[in-house]
């Protein structure tokens, strides 16, 4: 007996590989697939402008990346206290405004050399529903609570949205030729804009993506928002927002998603370096014990040795943990 509706996700000749270097942009559900590829050891840029969810701040954010424009102090907001970028999440805010400025410019400069090199640029749209600075008429990525008068709320049309990015593909492809583009839409449903009006947002940006992916053969497009309604339809597949997926339901649409872009040489990968993962994350009542320490020489090793099989992938990080540990640092 089947008690769910699975949806059926079309063979995809896109594959994303440890050999893969990946760029992701777009909603929290951008975030939530990101930081587990991060976490099996494959190569992310993740979101360096911080979440963003309408496709007008992501194309302008990747448009920027492009001209590699950085950022200037006149370009920061005050508001009691604290610095912001209408560019960015709140991530990126500070109380100083040589740090705020400090952090979202590391994270532009890394971007920016990472797009020109990207294999793979994963995008989420979240909304098709922006909000635009009275005073200046920028389309901002983050209102960071600012007076709702101080902006103008409007909802792209499947027009502006294909426009926008026909030509934002465009100049991608001139620093890039080999980059390729996979569109999702986000399964985080937008109660603020309204039942009615988040389903319109939703269809606007289903049917920008699809268009999209018919004009250009090196767009694909991944069903999270279709899994989401459908698959895992109930309830008890949502946080207690009843908004936001669940982790189970961000595990199970992660999981679909490698069913759908992982070769069987990938998966491999991945459990091999699961198991180091593990021991890694294992912590002993006793840390200063002999039998800890033989341990961590052991996972030190295995980690030597998937390097030395995978030299593709960076394992320093974990290396210097398990040596502080070992050291007792």
């Amino acid at each position: 007996m089947e008690f769910t509706t699975k949806v059926d996700i079309p063979h995809s000749p896109m594959t994303i590989s440890h050999h893969d270097r990946v760029m992701m942009m777009g909603s929290c559900f951008a975030e939530n697939v990101g930081e587990k590829l991060i976490r099996a050891k494959f190569q992310v840029n993740l979101n360096p402008f911080g979440i963003l969810y309408n496709p007008l701040s992501i194309s302008q954010s990747l448009n920027r990346l492009i001209e590699n424009r950085p950022f200037a102090e006149d370009e920061l907001v005050e508001d009691n206290g604290l610095y912001h970028s209408f560019w960015h999440h709140s991530r990126f805010s500070s109380d100083d405004k040589g740090d705020a400025l400090r952090k979202i410019n590391e994270a532009f400069a890394e971007a920016h050399n990472c797009l020109k090199q990207t294999d793979i640029l994963l995008v989420t749209f979240g909304t098709a529903y922006v909000y635009r600075l009275c005073a200046n008429k920028m389309v901002v990525g983050n209102c960071h609570k600012f007076p709702a008068a101080d902006f103008e709320r409007f909802r792209l049309s499947v027009s502006d949205i294909v426009s926008e990015w026909n030509t934002l593909l465009g100049k991608l492809k001139a620093i890039n030729p080999n980059i390729k583009i996979l569109f999702t839409v986000s399964p985080i449903r937008h109660f603020k804009d309204g039942a009615h009006d988040n389903q319109l947002s939703k269809a606007t940006l289903l049917l920008a993506a699809e268009e999209l992916k018919k004009q250009h053969e090196t767009i694909a497009y991944f069903p999270s928002y279709e899994i989401m309604m459908d698959e895992l339809r109930d309830y008890r597949f949502y946080a207690e927002d009843m908004v936001h997926p669940s982790d189970v339901a961000v595990q199970y649409i992660y999981e679909r998603f490698a069913e759908t872009y992982f070769s069987s040489d990938t998966m491999k990968v991945i459990k091999e370096w699961d198991k180091i993962a593990a021991a890694i994350a294992h912590r002993p009542f006793d840390e200063k014990g002999a039998d800890y320490k033989h341990f961590l020489s052991l996972t030190l090793n295995k980690v030597a040795l998937f390097k030395e099989k995978y030299p593709y992938i960076c394992c320093s990080e974990e290396e210097k943990l398990l040596t502080n540990r070992l050291q007792g640092d």
